[in-house]
């Protein structure tokens, strides 16, 4: 343990700061090719003539290739290595987001954005798990709080991409760029070691009915509904807030078109970003689930404020970094606490299990709550939301606190 005079961050060692740097890189690059889709999501309707639900479905069906990628990259990282899995994941997503924008019909397009999904939910199971193992136990949440923080950094650059290249060239172009991700594996290749702790590790082939034996059922169970019903919020919410601030007032939107609609955006997830990292700095200090409880209880209160809000721009810009702040920074529990539940042979498969069940249930989340829009508006759709929110705070009582806890290896 480092010496409590010591700062944390001057405490940490260089292969520390390297495998959260690409774990974070990993993760903000994923976020901006998935929310490239959010933003290209009108033009694509529209080009393809698509119902609202049908375009939540295609949203859909990455999340559902993403879970069955995530769930496979763990038991891939648990036997042949967390940073080699990290970087095919990281190939994986960016060709086949640069290939969606030559699809010429909706079957090219499902195909395109399944294999996606693959590699965006392989890059988390691989690159929460490294930083896991990386860092020590007592900065374990403030190192996976700046990993997450990578996602409000791509969701931005996402933004400032559609507003830049949709406009003039169109969502084609804006997928094209998504390939640029790829080359960020030479450098993992080079500078990013295995964790000394999976080095270490009794070398076996994972297995996946060991989560549910007598040791760890209960735990992988409850895991994996809290995965659900949060990650079935966040998608639920978050597909949708671009087409909320650019649709109609008279559809239920804020009426600012994809151009200005970045100036609202941005700051949301300026917010988020502050949420990510603050929230790992609390959950090492006053413990995961008091901190969690924080985040998703004022998550739940806000939404609905949101999304009524969408005939006053000027309430919509105050309380956008608010909802990005407590709607994103919960995240930064998942990857300390699952590794924290779970013994280092299985742990890679454990987080892409339970992480990756949670996300193929979220999955009916982008088209469910297309549909409510239809009937409801888009604001009255995303107010639904608050409910799985709710729920996530009850579920996080049923598992222990972690806060701390040393890894175990065998």
């Amino acid at each position: 343990m480092a010496d409590r005079a010591t700062p944390w961050y001057r405490a940490a060692r260089p292969e520390h700061w390297r495998a959260l740097l690409a774990a974070q890189l990993g993760w903000m690059l994923d976020a901006m090719d998935v929310m490239l889709y959010a933003f290209a999501l009108t033009a694509i309707r529209d080009e393809f003539g698509l119902s609202g639900a049908a375009a939540g479905a295609l949203a859909s069906v990455t999340l559902l290739a993403s879970a069955a990628g995530g769930a496979s990259a763990g038991w891939l990282a648990d036997r042949y290595g967390r940073t080699r899995v990290l970087m095919g994941s990281i190939l994986i997503y960016s060709i086949f987001t640069g290939l969606t924008a030559t699809a010429a019909s909706v079957a090219e397009l499902v195909l395109w954005r399944a294999l996606v999904g693959i590699g965006l939910g392989a890059e988390w199971s691989a690159g929460s798990v490294l930083v896991a193992e990386t860092w020590p136990a007592e900065h374990r949440g403030k190192a996976i709080g700046f990993m997450q923080s990578g996602w409000a950094v791509g969701y931005i650059l996402a933004a400032l991409l559609a507003a830049l290249i949709l406009p003039r060239w169109g969502w084609r172009p804006l997928f094209a760029v998504g390939a640029l991700p790829a080359l960020l594996t030479f450098w993992i290749r080079r500078a990013v070691a295995e964790p000394e702790i999976w080095k270490r590790q009794l070398r076996h082939a994972p297995a996946l009915g060991e989560l549910f034996g007598p040791a760890l059922a209960r735990r992988t169970l409850l895991a994996t509904l809290l995965c659900s019903v949060l990650l079935f919020a966040y998608w639920g919410l978050f597909t949708w807030i671009p087409a909320y601030l650019a649709s109609p007032v008279e559809q239920g939107g804020a009426g600012l078109g994809i151009v200005r609609s970045t100036a609202w955006i941005v700051p949301m997830q300026v917010g988020a970003f502050l949420g990510y990292t603050l929230f790992g700095v609390l959950a090492d200090r006053w413990g995961r689930r008091p901190v969690f409880l924080f985040f998703v209880l004022g998550a739940g209160a806000l939404v609905p404020l949101y999304g009524a809000g969408h005939r006053s721009q000027a309430l919509l810009a105050a309380l956008g970094p608010l909802v990005g702040f407590f709607g994103h920074g919960y995240f930064s529990v998942f990857g300390a606490l699952l590794a924290e539940l779970f013994p280092s042979r299985v742990r890679g498969t454990a987080q892409g299990f339970c992480y990756n069940a949670g996300r193929a249930a979220s999955a009916l989340a982008p088209a469910g709550i297309g549909a409510i829009a239809g009937r409801l508006g888009i604001g009255g759709a995303l107010a639904a939301t608050s409910a799985f929110f709710l729920a996530a705070g009850a579920l996080m009582f049923t598992l222990p606190e972690t806060r701390a806890a040393e890894l175990e290896i065998l």
